[in-house]
């Protein structure tokens, strides 16, 4: 037992309300510099929707993360050392302009110093690469809302379930997906480096970009499955989400999590065992991944994990923060937090609590409890982004959201609860408290400083308090 700590976060999609407040924050403090325009580590994305860039669930065309050979053993998706090498100087599976798109600022200078004239001058929308004029035709947010049409007809998990699903006004069904860096146990951007400038931090878990040993080839970005690598066109280097790392260290929840106006996003300590994500990624049924990463997840309240933790030399504060973490509550006690796409076999460690949609039909008098069947959001959709299409799994995790409110209810209504409940009805309103109405505590529960190094040597590292960006003009 190799017992290694992960800062995770978990986001309860049940409650973004899609403001893109966590876009802007997260845009204003890491990407507002030439070069980075279009990057936006942070994006919120609805869903069914192509998603940004255009179609990155559609990893027939992008061949990003990882697969099984016929052996049952792991490799990149992209190809085999040979392969990649063949790629060095081009990759015909990289991302272009037009997937993302292409970022524009308006001229306003014509606004400013135009003279009198008939009829009002207009802003025209100019390159921020070229300085031409262009014509806008997308951007990050473009099918902001919007449910219907060609655009979430392209939705690849809709393809993926054949598009059995209406999308007739009075069927629309929508949700809004927060997408951050997933900072995975098995990463597959590290794997794809050339130069290895790609890292996991061994004290907290966070994939971070060397921005002194990139050497731009690129080949992360094709690699990342979920396309949160990008490539910076003016310093010719990759940059990414950082988890917001000099906060971590601080003790504080990233930016996104901190502005989140929903209250959606929870961040903790997680401990794991190393030996165990090898075979995690390998399992040959992609529907299984699920469960067992959540094998690979350790009791923090185990005194044989707590012995293996401190051998490994994690701390205490650190062990009592995993023991005291609202993400292992809610993704291995209750189970009710699931990972983007398991079946792309990076293990992230962003998790999602699925959304409860509206009841599509009126619920029969004489039934007490809907089923999950009942949603308005089918669940078959909803299992191909989290349960690599295990509908059974995401239907009882939807059931056990369904019974929460159904405690809460008879608890305010003095009803009797149903007869099969799969947690204690104790369990239920601890889980209504995190979900519902938790305070910024309790929701985020970071140790302040690095595993192993006292917060004097913290700041001495940081220039006596003066935090300096690696990423630069940050």
């Amino acid at each position: 037992m190799k017992i290694k700590a992960q800062v995770s976060m978990v986001m309860n999609l049940d409650k973004c309300i899609g403001c893109h407040t966590c876009s802007i924050t997260c845009k204003n403090v890491w990407t507002n510099r030439e070069g980075a325009e279009y990057m936006y580590f942070n994006n919120v994305e609805t869903k069914p929707g192509v998603g940004y860039p255009k179609r990155w669930e559609d990893q027939k065309k992008w061949k990003g993360g990882w697969k099984l050979d016929k052996s049952g053993n792991l490799g990149l998706a992209t190809g085999s050392k040979a392969t990649r090498l063949a790629k060095l100087f081009f990759h015909p599976e990289q991302p272009e302009l037009d997937d993302y798109y292409e970022p524009w600022t308006y001229d306003y200078e014509t606004l400013i110093h135009a003279k009198r004239r008939n009829h009002q001058p207009i802003a025209r929308p100019r390159s921020l690469i070229t300085g031409e004029r262009m014509e806008i035709q997308w951007g990050p947010n473009w099918e902001d809302d919007l449910a219907s049409g060609e655009s979430a007809r392209r939705d690849v998990n809709l393809e993926a379930i054949g598009q059995k699903i209406s999308l007739e006004f009075h069927d629309l069904f929508m949700k809004y997906l927060p997408r951050i860096c997933n900072h995975c146990l098995n990463p597959a951007c590290v794997a794809a480096c050339p130069s290895g400038a790609i890292y996991k931090r061994d004290e907290d878990g966070v994939v971070l970009v060397s921005q002194d040993g990139c050497r731009g080839w690129r080949h992360c970005v094709p690699a990342c499955p979920y396309k949160k690598v990008y490539f910076n066109w003016k310093t010719n280097k990759a940059e990414k989400c950082v988890f917001c790392f000099p906060r971590l260290e601080g003790g504080l929840p990233t930016v996104c999590a901190d502005t989140c106006v929903g209250r959606m996003r929870y961040m903790g300590v997680l401990l794991y065992d190393m030996d165990k994500v090898l075979d995690a990624a390998q399992t040959k049924k992609a529907g299984e991944i699920y469960h067992r990463v959540l094998d690979l997840l350790a009791d923090p309240s185990d005194p044989a994990v707590v012995g293996a933790a401190k051998k490994e030399g994690i701390t205490d504060a650190w062990i009592r923060a995993a023991q005291d973490s609202p993400v292992y509550r809610l993704i291995k006690e209750w189970k009710l937090a699931l990972p983007l796409h398991p079946e792309y076999r990076t293990l992230p460690m962003v998790w999602y609590v699925p959304p409860l949609s509206p009841i599509a039909r009126r619920v029969e008098a004489d039934v007490y409890l809907p089923d999950a069947e009942e949603m308005r959001i089918p669940v078959a959709y909803l299992a191909q982004l989290f349960t690599a299409g295990n509908t059974a799994e995401m239907a009882l995790v939807l059931q056990r959201l369904l019974e929460m409110r159904c405690v809460m209810r008879a608890e305010m209504t003095g009803e009797e609860l149903p007869a099969h409940l799969a947690l204690p009805a104790e369990a239920y309103k601890k889980m209504y408290r995190l979900l519902g109405i938790a305070k910024y505590k309790e929701r985020f529960n970071i140790p302040a400083g690095l595993q192993g190094v006292s917060q004097e040597k913290l700041r001495e590292m940081q220039g006596g308090g003066n935090y300096t960006c690696p990423m630069g003009g940050c």
